[in-house]
């Protein structure tokens, strides 16, 4: 029986509505190749790897170099077992026998007198970059501040380009947020990491897409993910340059901002800031920007550079030291699957382990933790207004946490 993926609930579903959302497509996921209805033409095929119930992507099928080219880019950045299970998938895509495997084939065609450029993204990108353009389509649990990301590949089997497609209005804005970012980021500056160019912002039908030029080829995982890049992050922080004056958090823009933000977002957060400026008012702190979300997944290194992507919670004004408290939260928090006090905790400890180097005795360890914890708490809130929902691991605990740590009641 030929299904429709676009019916379904989980991440393949949504994956494919974001995608393959025009109504004129037509879509089929059967055993074997679909057959579409007449008057149809088929664009492209892709293997649901591994299964429909566990899809995790989207491999394309033109030819034996694509399919196998596609499964195994990059595989060096990938878990070991992960990196395992690819090559295997790879080998059989480069043997043309991914049948083998009983991973089901999606069909996707258009009608015969329609313009593929017109109702499909992936050819429309080919068009306007002057060659075609073959898409492995990353697959997540269905969320709704998820991204759908599209490896782009020539018929050689070449990368050509990295595709993130914001679907709604916090997913949309996300992605311009990075292609500013891209933008304005210095490149081959002493420890600063190297970065992805942009390559090119489009707007498609209600979708914002941005490509960003692909990894070197020979990018590797981090050797040693937990141990902070400490020279990389200040780099970060002072843009390259050297550091900035200190001044009171009080009279800060990092303080003004978060206030007028807690004000849009409301609730308990405002009396945990207030707490905050209340307590902390007086000390002085480094300001400088940060990557956003500076963690073990978003680096790797080639010929002994590091290099950084997902640039699209950059920002200015904030703490030196935010991306390390960033990196320690976030890691125990999703790596080691951490409830949110415990993530705090370690968060604190790998403070006090490196936060000498960022300028931070004690006390400013104290306050770069607790207002780590109401931008983090405010940048939940501000995805959720955009669409993106609530974190289940964060919402409500974090507020708890915050007024625990403020000394706050719990509401």
């Amino acid at each position: 029986m030929v299904e429709d993926p676009r019916i379904r609930q989980d991440g393949l579903g949504w994956v494919s509505r974001a995608i393959f959302g025009e109504a004129r497509l037509w879509l089929g996921v059967d055993p074997g190749s679909a057959v579409p209805p007449p008057g149809h033409r088929v664009v492209a095929r892709y293997a649901v790897v591994p299964s429909m119930e566990r899809a995790k992507f989207l491999l394309p099928l033109p030819s034996r170099r694509v399919g196998a080219a596609s499964t195994l880019a990059y595989n060096a950045l990938r878990p070991p077992r992960v990196r395992v299970n690819r090559f295997a998938v790879g080998v059989l895509a480069g043997l043309g026998a991914t049948q083998l495997a009983r991973m089901p084939v999606l069909t996707v065609a258009v009608p015969a007198t329609a313009d593929p450029a017109e109702l499909l993204l992936t050819a429309y990108l080919a068009r306007i970059e002057g060659r075609p353009l073959h898409a492995a389509i990353g697959i997540r649990p269905p969320d709704p501040h998820h991204k759908p990301t599209l490896q782009l590949f020539d018929d050689r089997g070449a990368a050509r380009a990295y595709a993130k497609v914001g679907w709604n209005e916090a997913t949309r804005a996300m992605v311009r947020a990075e292609a500013d970012a891209l933008r304005e980021l210095p490149r081959g500056a002493g420890e600063f990491p190297e970065v992805p160019r942009l390559l090119r912002e489009v707007a498609w039908d209600d979708l914002a897409v941005t490509l960003v030029e692909p990894m070197p080829a020979g990018v590797r995982r981090l050797a040693r993910p937990e141990r902070p890049e400490v020279a990389a992050m200040l780099a970060v922080a002072r843009r390259g340059g050297p550091p900035a004056a200190s001044r009171p958090l009080a009279d800060s823009p990092f303080l003004a901002d978060l206030t007028a933000r807690a004000g849009r977002a409301g609730g308990p957060v405002v009396p945990a800031l207030a707490a905050l400026a209340d307590r902390d008012g007086a000390t002085t702190l480094e300001f400088g920007h940060w990557h956003g979300d500076w963690v073990p997944w978003n680096l790797g290194t080639h010929r002994g550079r590091l290099f950084a992507w997902d640039w699209e919670n950059s920002g200015i004004g904030r703490p030196v030291g935010f991306d390390l408290a960033h990196q320690a939260f976030q890691s125990a928090l999703s790596l080691r699957d951490r409830p949110v006090a415990e993530a705090a905790g370690e968060m604190a400890a790998v403070l006090e382990r490196y936060g000498a180097a960022f300028g931070l005795d004690p006390a400013r360890r104290r306050l770069v933790a607790d207002a780590y914890l109401v931008e983090l708490w405010l940048r939940s809130a501000e995805l959720a207004a955009g669409g993106g929902g609530w974190s289940s691991k964060l919402h409500p605990t974090l507020l708890h946490l915050l007024a625990d740590r403020l000394g706050l009641p719990r509401d």
